[in-house]
């Protein structure tokens, strides 16, 4: 079992930069390539963001690609998501999931989930 909290969310204004950070308990924290998802207001969840199990390998969804980074610290069991750059259509609620399977953007691939964390961008 993986238990998931996010932290970091906030409210920013158009153009600026947070970061949201996501600790997991367990010790196989390693064993589990980790994504970011953001659900917005009467929307669908969508995918963001996954990095791989050390974290050499990252892939991410078209509209966060070159303002959004993920980086992970599995001493710490901690994963993050670094936003730059944001929008106002950045506004959701930011959630963490853990996979055995990388590259992955489908919510249905991930076994363990955070609560989220309220990112809301102003313009």
């Amino acid at each position: 079992q993986v238990q998931l909290v996010e932290s970091g969310g906030g409210l920013v204004q158009a153009g600026g930069s947070l970061r949201l950070s996501c600790a997991a308990s367990g010790r196989t924290f390693s064993s589990y390539c980790m994504g970011w998802f953001r659900q917005a207001p009467g929307k669908e969840r969508e995918f963001v963001g996954v990095i791989s199990w050390t974290g050499g390998s990252t892939y991410y969804a078209d509209s966060v690609k070159g303002r959004f980074t993920i980086s992970r610290d599995n001493s710490k069991r901690t994963v993050y998501l670094q936003m730059n750059s944001q929008r106002p259509e950045d506004t959701a609620i930011y959630y963490c999931a853990a996979s055995q399977y990388h590259a992955r953007w489908e919510p249905t691939d991930y076994d363990y989930w955070g609560l989220g964390t309220q990112v809301t961008v102003s313009p």
